[in-house]
């Protein structure tokens, strides 16, 4: 306490509420408020009380703390969360004020008004302050008396299967417009009138009363590719939602009803932020079926066994180099086998490394695979109907040749 006495001396000359004053030194004694540290530290000094209101440091600031606790939890009102977090803004004359008379031992108001509105906001929700990944922080505005609220966006993982071709992935803005809407696109700013990501979206958007939302997939198909099998990873970013807690079976169930016949969902569960980046960077083997069409049959059984884990070499396909850098990508096909087979065609299952090509591993695109199924079977091919229809576990290790 002496050492709070001599260095509260310095401070004789300004005009402080207790609070502002037993700020100054919180980092001195514990388990007491900043407003009854300070009032310990007047007595012992002998000091006149100041009203908040005439305080040179805050201006009557710290004794609106139930105000700003209540607007709060009016802000509040209508969201679920499990937690939540207050922050604030607060004038920059007063933060001026107070660089001018602190001291090593005190904190700063905008941490008091903080904690002590997220003590009172505790209470009256009966939910707790968190620190790290609060699912709503309400950021109070001392200057104008209002609350901005940030909510954590609801991560949820799952797998499609996308059952007829020719639906993206993801939607497909007009490539004139920009989404605007313009006689190209028929005024609907879009190239194509759904999505995967909006039939998958519509209903999630609804159910979690959620105002955006963001689609990652774990790498896509073409358009005229189906996606069967065990369907491929995905992670649906819900944006400010106001709902959190919601049955997942029951929205996959809605989803798979709103998209029938088309888009089907599985294994939905709650996911991170961070997952959303480690399925963008994952690697996934997968097997696929392929239809492919040609004039003769060639050495088709001599090419299948040849490809058969060999490590092909495939410059950027020419259909996709307007978007793609243009490099060559070395990937291994595991393992291909012939399905069935007829005088022009064949049914080809193949199953390959992540990143791998499969319509110019048939064909070649004109050398820049190399070696190509066409290449090795000495005939021309055509890729009739490409489905996916397995997509491996995450990171699955593929043997390099």
């Amino acid at each position: 306490m002496q050492e709070i006495k001599e260095e509260a001396k310095k401070l004789a000359s300004y005009r402080l509420c207790d609070a502002c004053l037993g700020r100054q030194f919180a980092k001195i004694e514990h388990g007491i408020t900043n407003e009854e540290r300070g009032r310990r530290i007047r007595e012992m000094r002998g000091w006149e009380a100041i009203e908040p209101s005439k305080c040179w440091l805050c201006e009557g600031l710290m004794e609106e703390i139930e105000k700003f606790a209540d607007m709060v939890v009016e802000a509040l009102e209508g969201y679920e969360f499990n937690n939540f977090l207050v922050g604030c803004k607060v004038d920059e004359e007063i933060l001026k004020r107070e660089e001018e008379i602190s001291t090593e031992y005190g904190e700063s108001i905008k941490r008091e008004i903080n904690r002590e509105v997220g003590k009172l906001v505790a209470k009256k929700v009966d939910k707790p302050a968190e620190f790290v990944h609060p699912d709503i922080i309400a950021i109070v505005d001392t200057r104008y008396d209002i609350v901005n609220l940030d909510v954590r966006p609801v991560f949820i993982y799952g797998r499609y299967r996308k059952l007829v071709r020719g639906i993206p992935q993801t939607k497909w803005y007009c490539r004139k417009c920009r989404g605007r809407g313009c006689e190209y696109c028929n005024f609907k700013g879009k190239m194509y009138d759904e999505s995967i990501e909006e039939l998958i979206a519509a209903k999630a958007l609804e159910v979690f009363e959620a105002k955006d939302e963001d689609f990652h997939g774990a790498g896509r198909e073409d358009i005229d590719v189906r996606m069967l099998g065990n369907g491929r990873p995905f992670i649906l970013e819900l944006k400010e939602p106001r709902k959190r807690n919601i049955n997942l079976n029951e929205l996959r169930e809605l989803i798979n009803e709103y998209a029938k016949g088309k888009v089907e969902v599985s294994q939905l569960r709650y996911a991170t932020r961070d997952e959303v980046e480690k399925i963008k960077a994952a690697k996934y083997t997968k097997t696929y079926r392929v239809k492919v069409k040609f004039e003769e049959k060639g050495k088709i059984n001599e090419a299948v066994n040849a490809l058969r884990g060999s490590i092909i070499s495939q410059r950027t396909p020419k259909r996709v180099a307007h978007r793609r850098a243009d490099k060559v990508r070395r990937r291994k096909i595991i393992d291909i086998r012939i399905e069935e087979i007829g005088m022009n065609e064949a049914t080809l299952i193949i199953k390959a490394e992540s990143g791998t090509y499969i319509k110019e591993l048939v064909t070649g695109d004109d050398g820049r695979t190399t070696p190509s199924l066409a290449e090795l079977a000495g005939v021309k091919m055509e890729v009739k109907e490409l489905d996916v229809i397995e997509i491996g576990e995450e990171n699955e290790e593929v043997e390099r040749i």
